[in-house]
């Protein structure tokens, strides 16, 4: 039987310098010293140190001290991107709900990174916020241990196909993709093209089109070819990606987009080169987005809930409730592009 000095982390507490410097072999002073990067140590105790603070998903406290008994009023939202409409609108919708129950959001912005949003979590933590938002459910395994280590609310939001922490909040991407590829198939479609955005590091993409081919599979199709963007989306990379990938497949009877900034972009191509929709050429996106529903042949699409998700995110993470799953669903929108 371990003595109270030997014993782990205690369940439902933060991890603490104390747990760190246990789990190195080493005092708290000389732990404090290393994660600080001021003092003395060799070069063996660095490494005994940080491992164990990555392990344990430790986050220094920031506000240790007087502050720290005051409450926190502040919760973490971190976004993949600005320049993408679909997470500023799950931020408006977070936004009213955390200011009208008297939070304030703190935002920051990955760039679909892993990396970067390791970091920025461990920084959003570092100030002990009440509560955390982030998109998806795939993380790198320290920011995972972070968030689970917090021991505060935590909502994923925007996916549901995987694991949650504690909150998620969204819906399948994997049913919005095979619903997309049923409804070409069901419009008769047959010779179907891909063009999308780095698919490594927007996993939700990912998801949509691998449930794509498999629907697609299903009905003895195939993707006849596709065009992958190694950069974020945008109507400038959906307009270029269509170009090439019709220069290779210029067979092509209906093209599935990533998203709807993509499908756009491949819709201006088509205006600029007297390539009639949906007659000579169908287009597919993904989101909803205004701008798509307001062009002159509205694009059939799948419209998210992306304000709805923000807001019920936030009020979970007000609460003081059980974990929990809440998937919204989302709407095919046959538009007049397919």
């Amino acid at each position: 039987m371990q003595s109270e000095a030997e014993e782990g982390p205690q369940t439902g507490a933060m991890i603490t310098l104390t747990d760190v410097a246990r789990a190195a072999g080493v005092g708290e002073s000389t732990a404090s010293r290393v994660l600080r990067g001021h003092g003395s140590f060799s070069t063996k105790t660095r490494e005994s140190v940080l491992t164990a603070a990555r392990s344990l998903g430790y986050v220094p406290n920031r506000i240790a001290g007087t502050l720290a008994s005051m409450g926190s009023k502040l919760v973490g939202v971190v976004i993949p991107s600005l320049s993408n409409i679909v997470f500023p609108d799950v931020l408006r919708g977070a936004n009213t709900v955390l200011v009208g129950a008297g939070f304030q959001p703190v935002v920051a912005v990955t760039d679909y990174d892993p990396e970067r949003e390791e970091s920025v979590i461990e920084s959003l933590l570092s100030w002990r916020p009440a509560g955390m938002m982030v998109a998806g459910l795939e993380h790198t395994e320290r920011t995972g241990a972070m968030l689970r280590n917090a021991r505060i609310r935590v909502a994923e939001l925007l996916d549901t196909d995987g694991e949650g922490i504690d909150i998620v909040v969204g819906f399948s991407n994997r049913k919005a993709g095979r619903v997309s590829a049923r409804h070409l198939i069901s419009r008769g479609y047959r010779c179907i093209g891909y063009v999308g955005h780095d698919l490594s590091l927007d996993l939700r993409a990912a998801k949509r089109f691998a449930a794509f081919r498999a629907a697609l599979g299903e009905a003895g199709l195939s993707v006849i070819g596709e065009e992958i963007i190694p950069a974020a989306s945008s109507i400038e990379a959906g307009r270029d990606g269509l170009a090439r990938l019709l220069e290779r497949c210029p067979d092509l009877d209906a093209v599935y987009f990533s998203n709807d900034d993509m499908a756009i972009g491949g819709y201006f191509h088509c205006l600029a080169h007297g390539i009639t929709i949906p007659d000579r050429l169908a287009i597919f996106g993904y989101n909803g987005l205004d701008v798509a529903r307001s062009a002159p042949q509205p694009l059939s699409t799948i419209l998210t809930p992306r304000v709805t998700v923000g807001e019920i995110g936030a009020r979970l993470v007000c609460s003081d409730g059980p974990s929990a799953v809440v998937d919204i669903g989302f709407e095919l929108i046959e538009g007049a592009t397919t």
